[in-house]
């Protein structure tokens, strides 16, 4: 059985990535297949539970109030209508039920709202995830008094292109938030955007973090950035899938226990692509034609993918490994989080 390492080094993640293409994927679904069922696949569904007039100025994101994406903001939204949202994904086979709301950092007066939205899912059988933005030590324990079961907050970048892109908060901001979550007892969600213009030594260092954390996220979402006109990311270069295919790989292999969650991203995908990324570890996807506000393929359309592949959805137990998505506040939409 493959090892827990917490001690890569930056010299050795780029190593790993730069290993033949074959011999790479060899790699990972060898350990793929010590740490899980290679034909099962965990399907999460998110929604938008507070949309646009977010504060930060994440530059992939057509929630930031400092972008003209054209975004029509709205309030949180009532709990009968993410009831009936959570009660629709989970009859359609989801198994987590993600929530997301364009904050920089709840106020206390609006988490206690997301709680009852929490606990009313729990209510319905299925597990919880919220996307928040930063939370303080108190709040990310009233959350877990309240029964949630993951975070998602991404770290996006590396630390070394991190400003690139968001300036409104720092790296060490989101790694505070995550060692709050995690001292909470809730698990954690955390990934990254791929082709915002980073160089492959920065996708090495922000498999770095994420793997040299004391304990790994229990869910990676890889996102594939979406270029929202409006947004300063609009005119960036694509990232070669190839690339894409790579990194979902070196996760698996650095983080064997983690869901890996293809996220934003994958109406932009061939069924090629994505059957790569699932022989290269990935083992979880966002179900339902919208991820907070881009989109997705839709259930059907997995499912004939997942049918074609013999693939079979599976339900998260507590004794597995776990996951859950989006990025840190708004998301980018979640090229971005939950």
């Amino acid at each position: 059985m493959t090892a827990l390492r917490h001690d890569w080094n930056q010299q050795e993640v780029q190593n790993l990535l730069a290993l033949p293409f074959n011999d790479l994927l060899f790699a990972a679904q060898q350990v793929h297949r010590e740490h899980f069922d290679p034909n099962q696949i965990q399907t999460s569904t998110l929604l938008s539970i507070k949309t646009g007039a977010c504060p930060e100025d994440c530059g992939y994101c057509s929630q930031s109030a400092g972008n003209d994406s054209g975004l029509e903001p709205e309030r949180l939204l009532p709990l009968d209508e993410v009831i009936a949202a959570a009660r629709e994904a989970r009859d359609k086979g989801s198994s987590r039920f993600c929530m997301g709301a364009a904050w920089r950092n709840p106020t206390d007066k609006s988490l206690q709202r997301v709680i009852e939205m929490v606990q009313a899912v729990k209510d319905l059988g299925m597990q919880t995830c919220v996307t928040l933005g930063m939370l303080t030590e108190a709040q990310a324990q009233r959350l877990k008094q309240a029964g949630l079961d993951y975070y998602n907050h991404n770290i996006d970048t590396s630390p070394e292109f991190y400003g690139h892109v968001i300036t409104t908060r720092t790296f060490q901001d989101r790694l505070d938030t995550l060692a709050y979550v995690r001292a909470a007892g809730i698990k954690v969600c955390s990934g990254g955007i791929l082709g915002m213009g980073e160089k492959a030594t920065d996708r090495a260092s922000m498999l770095l973090a994420l793997a040299n954390m004391p304990q790994h996220p229990e869910s990676v979402p890889i996102n594939m950035l979406v270029k929202i006109e409006g947004t300063p990311l609009q005119q960036v270069d694509d990232l070669d899938p190839i690339e894409f295919v790579r990194t979902v790989a070196a996760a698996r292999i650095m983080m064997p226990e983690s869901w890996v969650r293809l996220s934003a991203g994958r109406s932009d995908m061939s069924d090629e692509m994505q059957a790569l990324c699932f022989l290269a570890g990935a083992n979880s996807v966002f179900y339902g034609e919208r991820l907070l506000t881009t989109d997705n393929p839709g259930e059907n359309y997995d499912e004939r993918l997942f049918q074609r592949l013999g693939m079979k959805t599976v339900q998260i137990t507590e004794t597995a490994a776990c996951d859950c998505d989006n990025s840190a506040t708004a998301t980018q939409d979640i090229s971005a989080t939950a």
